[in-house]
């Protein structure tokens, strides 16, 4: 028999961004309790606490883990047994990454909301010198919440920052005199979606990737033309390649190949490590690169071209 599907409310961050307060609100309104029972699972200790006469013992119950290596699929399982619980709160520690949770986590918990706190008078030092930490918070965030930022900020630091990982993600200021705004800064595409052939410069490669895999239906039927690196595998089709680039999210450490599957008749003389410019027509079907569909290139026009100056992908 399947398990009762556990949503479980993600609250990300660095220490002292924010994520006890907004806990300690939400289990504090009456509305948040409809006759289900909440685990919440505290991974770091701030210097606020959650304070256990605002929200009902018989309905909460919390748990703390002080290590990541604790957080296993067996034990985050042995705690929802032990409490009942019908939903998970879980305040995770901005400094453990989170594929380590995704890993792990019970295959009928699924992360029904993912929000991030940042503390706003301490967001340039941390992304200055832990950028890879904050890109892994910001990859799956929505939204995003800056607190205590100060009135004559300069947000468009702060935006850049997220859109450089992530385009969907909602942005929310925080100010310290109380006012909260949205963030309604528009970001244009470095490339023409519109044009009768969408070409992606040099430079460009990383914003159409991320765009191609968040929005993949508006590139349905279009054309579209870039330079990149051929890669071929046993496990692809005869008459399939990838071509795409080496791309870098937020530090040297985390460089890999990003693609898309090109059928060809070309494919045969194709080699991995070929610089090519290729023109083609997106069309959305199932490839071995993709767990089910992606984006197929067909129809391709493919020229042999040189290593262009920047090959790897970046974002800015």
């Amino acid at each position: 028999m399947a398990k009762k599907e556990i949503p479980v409310y993600l609250i990300t961050g660095f220490l002292e961004s924010g994520k006890t307060t907004f806990l300690q609100e939400t289990l504090s309104d009456e509305g948040f309790y409809q006759g289900e029972t909440t685990l919440v699972i505290l991974c770091e200790e701030g210097e606020e606490e959650l304070d256990p006469s605002v929200y009902p013992s018989d309905k909460v119950f919390l748990e703390t883990v002080d290590s990541p290596e604790l957080l296993t699929a067996e034990y985050l399982e042995a705690l929802e047994k032990k409490h009942g619980a019908d939903r998970v709160m879980l305040e995770y520690n901005g400094m453990w990454l989170l594929d380590n949770l995704y890993r792990v986590m019970p295959k009928h918990w699924l992360v029904y909301q993912e929000v991030m706190f940042v503390d706003g008078s301490t967001f340039t030092e941390y992304n200055a010198n832990m950028r890879q930490l904050v890109v892994d918070k910001l990859q799956s965030a929505d939204p995003v919440i800056f607190n205590r930022v100060s009135p004559d900020a300069d947000v468009m630091t702060y935006h850049k920052a997220v859109r450089g990982v992530s385009r969907s993600a909602r942005i929310v200021y925080e100010y310290t005199d109380g006012t909260i705004e949205p963030d309604e800064i528009e970001d244009p595409l470095p490339f023409d979606i519109n044009a009768p052939v969408v070409t992606v410069g040099d430079d460009d490669f990383a914003y159409f990737y991320r765009d191609m895999s968040e929005e993949l239906l508006k590139y349905q039927g279009k054309t579209v033309s870039f330079t990149g690196i051929c890669v071929k595998d046993d496990n692809f089709p005869k008459d399939t390649v990838a071509i795409g680039r080496q791309m870098m999210i937020c530090c040297a450490d985390d460089i890999s190949y990003r693609g898309f599957a090109v059928k060809t008749p070309m494919a045969k003389d194709l080699k991995t490590g070929m610089w090519v410019k290729i023109t083609a027509k997106v069309v959305i079907e199932a490839s071995p690169l993709y767990q089910g569909k992606g984006p197929v290139l067909k129809d391709a026009k493919i020229v042999y071209t040189k290593r262009p100056d920047r090959p790897v992908a970046v974002f800015g």
